[in-house]
């Protein structure tokens, strides 16, 4: 066995992986970087950049559908899946390569290999032992299935439902998270019936409930069924597609069903337990600085329990990197963590919803909602939604929501206003261009400070 020996070993090069790696060369370390597959990891090739690509065609299509209501004479003929799949598959391929290079560029050691973690800060790899200072777990996560329920040529993951080379006439989606709603608004855009199927009581059941109920009013209108509070006791699948038993006693014939019930953490069989870094239900526990219980061996992203968000990995991956190279990084909280689900509408938001508001300070919580249908650019655009801020009274806004097409790129104000405790009064004084749709968290930071401007 051949032994090679760095100052950072990274196992999973992932956003979290490769962040880490990038951020340790800067500040001087020699770092070598494992990865299985393709550095970029789940995001890039098999998650969010695709999935999104996908959505923005979606979002195309959707546009000359309603093209004649602004004036402009288009017609949707029809879809070329192997071109639909060449656009996304040329966006994921582009972003490959500027990473490669990046880390190239960097002098960080990349190697391809499955890679398992050994004692005293060792990663083997084959025959190889690559022996670090310190150690950073960044393995990532893969799809849930449900109990009971065997993937398949028609029994679709959110990962190989990228790969189809058909668009679906009809789909059921098991799950209305952030994976199930967006498959949902893209096959739908895409001319699929569609049925989400969640056990919850709504939509979205980790955001606000307000947001929940607009999201669900926009699919209803849009034509995207939705069975709540109700399970899924069995798939059937057949040549021609598939049967779904549900709980409220229908049984619901599709050619697809997608299994979007969430991600599980890649940590079993890689050597963690034997190293002394401990599991809690398959999810590696970590003190507030994400060092593990084996000294100096670290973890970050979708296996440290929390937010399964690659920009939360990356910023984790920069945090303990800086901590491994003596400096003070500051920790970042999941509050202050932004979320976005790319659906139509999107709903993005940041800190607590106003349930989890109200059990934490009580009676203290003052909320005010601002209707996109009195800003402008939004009536430009042809969303509807809403922002919505969450404050304690006489205190700092604690939370953001935001509803309607495009808000996803609002929330970082949000996120600022949060990360730094800032009251309504502060932000009041700001100018928000116009017209633009972040005149509508304007106003409602107005409306909390008591100087309503168009609200009644």
């Amino acid at each position: 066995m051949t032994r090679h020996e760095f100052d950072v070993v990274v196992l999973g090069g992932g956003s979290g992986g490769y962040a880490a790696a990038i951020r340790a060369t800067e500040l001087g370390k020699t770092v070598a970087l494992i990865e299985k597959d393709k550095v970029g990891g789940t995001c890039l090739h098999r998650g969010c950049v695709p999935t999104k690509a996908l959505l923005h065609t979606a979002e195309i299509a959707d546009h000359v559908r309603e093209a004649a209501s602004v004036g402009v004479d288009a017609a949707l003929s029809g879809f070329d899946t192997a071109r639909m799949a060449a656009y996304r598959e040329g966006i994921v391929a582009k972003k490959y390569r500027g990473l490669q290079s990046l880390l190239s560029t960097r002098g960080i050691t990349v190697v391809g290999g499955a890679g398992r973690l050994g004692t005293d800060r060792t990663v083997l790899v084959g025959e190889d032992e690559y022996v670090g200072a310190d150690v950073i777990l960044a393995t990532g996560s893969q799809t849930r299935v449900l109990p009971g329920i065997e993937t398949g040529p028609r029994v679709l993951t959110s990962e190989t439902a990228l790969t189809l080379d058909v668009i679906p006439s009809s789909v059921v989606v098991l799950g209305g998270g952030v994976i199930g709603v967006e498959f949902a608004s893209a096959w739908r855009s895409l001319g699929s019936d569609v049925l989400i199927v969640e056990a919850l009581d709504r939509l979205l059941p980790a955001e606000d409930a307000a947001s929940s109920k607009a999201l669900e009013r926009a699919y209803r209108k849009r034509g995207i069924q939705s069975a709540l509070s109700t399970r899924c006791e069995g798939v059937a699948e057949r040549e021609d597609g598939v049967s779904v038993s549900l709980s409220d006693g229908r049984t619901v014939e599709a050619d697809f069903v997608l299994v979007a019930v969430g991600r599980g953490p890649v940590t079993e069989g890689l050597g963690f337990d034997e190293a002394g870094v401990t599991r809690d239900r398959g999810f590696v526990v970590v003190d507030a600085d994400l060092q593990t219980t084996a000294p100096h061996v670290w973890a970050v992203g979708d296996i440290v329990p929390g937010l399964q968000l690659a920009h939360r990995s990356f910023q984790q991956g920069i945090f303990v990197a800086e901590r491994i190279a003596g400096l003070s990084p500051i920790p970042v909280p999941e509050s202050t963590i932004p979320r976005v689900s790319y659906s139509h509408p999107e709903v993005a938001s940041v800190g607590l919803t106003e349930a989890q508001a109200r059990e934490a300070h009580g009676d203290r919580v003052v909320s005010f909602e601002f209707n996109l249908a009195g800003n402008a650019k939004s009536e430009i655009l042809g969303t509807a939604g809403f922002a919505k801020i969450v404050r304690i009274a006489d205190g700092p806004v604690v939370g953001v929501h935001l509803v309607g097409d495009r808000v996803g790129e609002l929330i970082t104000e949000g996120q600022l206003a949060i990360g730094w405790e800032a009251h309504p009064e502060d932000i009041a004084p700001f100018v928000h261009a116009h017209p633009t749709q972040s005149e509508a968290l304007g106003e409602a930071f107005l409306a909390l400070a008591d100087k309503p401007l168009h609200t009644i």
